[in-house]
């Protein structure tokens, strides 16, 4: 969903003069192709980026879009998928204008310069009652909870600190890319900023395959305790380097559990290419706290679904 929303953010970026239409879905009930906090934004010519279902809505999300950039009132949209498109779901979507960037600015100029600088980012979208829209809550503001209003916390792009060197950069760096990550490459550990400042979207990979630049590494991540951290290299290699942490006075207990190694998913690997596929699905796994099992073997739903609309705060 943030590739998705940072592309939206880029096209508006890229065309200041233009006014839009944002499509945001706020609740949805039953089985759906996207859950709430998904958005998809309409120019001024009816083309579309972004998705809010399997392709059976956008068209008609559209022609709302353009009735809003030509003056129409904001409004909601509902869908009961089960009796037109058959799936067994309900989804209600806020349509909202918004005007040219230009020189001061949009929602979406200003989630962008906030997501640019890893700030928070929380979107309040009002879709019952009068002044329907959304807008971008300041860092310290506090909502209360109320009937008719998302509150979307915006997740960070993931930052992949990459250590190291070897046949599976160039695919890793490649399959960040095309899930919209953002990748800081290192050869040393002091290639690392002394005032670095990490975050709960962002995770380490150590692939120097030097005994003596990974333990230099392993020490500078310590203390950040980000919530992974992949080392490859055999059990042993690891067991060695930890004992060597200690022995520095590295207090490794609580970064203990996010430290992988060897990095990634049991698939099988061997390639640089299949390792990197691995390592990417168990970073996205480890973010997800999720296992990384089949599917098949799930035993409650893949997302919660209720009978209700959900009116879930998206975090």
């Amino acid at each position: 969903m943030m590739k998705e929303l940072r592309q939206i953010i880029e096209r508006v970026r890229e065309c200041p003069g233009q006014a839009w239409a944002l499509a945001t879905l706020v609740e949805t009930r039953g089985s759906t192709y996207r859950k709430p906090g998904a958005r998809m934004l309409v120019d001024e010519q009816g083309t579309t980026l972004g998705v809010l279902s399997g392709g059976c809505l956008e068209e008609e999300i559209a022609r709302h879009g353009l009735e809003l950039i030509d003056g129409a009132a904001a409004r909601v949209i509902e869908f009961d998928t089960r009796r037109l498109y058959g799936c067994d779901g309900a989804v209600r979507i806020l349509v909202e204008f918004i005007p040219p960037a230009a020189e001061r600015g949009n929602l979406l100029t200003e989630l962008g310069h906030r997501v640019d600088h890893r700030g928070l980012c929380r979107l309040s979208s009002r879709y019952e009652g009068e002044e329907l829209g959304t807008t971008l809550l300041a860092p310290d503001e506090l909502v209360p909870e109320r009937n008719g209003t998302f509150l979307h916390c915006v997740p960070l792009p993931v930052r992949l600190l990459l250590f190291g060197a070897g046949p599976e950069i160039s695919p890793l760096l490649h399959l960040a890319q095309t899930l919209g990550w953002l990748t800081l490459q290192f050869t040393h550990a002091t290639d690392l900023a002394e005032d670095f400042t990490p975050d709960a979207q962002t995770v380490a990979l150590v692939m120097t395959h030097n005994f003596g630049r990974d333990l230099a590494v392993l020490h500078r991540l310590v203390p950040f305790q980000l919530p992974y951290v992949g080392l490859l290299g055999p059990r042993r290699r690891h067991q060695q380097l930890i004992g060597e942490l200690l022995s520095l006075g590295a207090s490794f207990a609580d970064s203990l559990a996010s430290l992988h190694a060897p990095a990634g998913l049991d698939l099988g690997s061997e390639s640089p290419e299949e390792i990197a596929l691995s390592i990417v699905s168990e970073v996205a796994a480890v973010l997800a706290q999720r296992h990384g099992g089949h599917l098949r073997d799930r035993a409650i739903p893949i997302h919660l679904a209720d009978t209700a609309f959900t009116k879930s705060e998206a975090a």
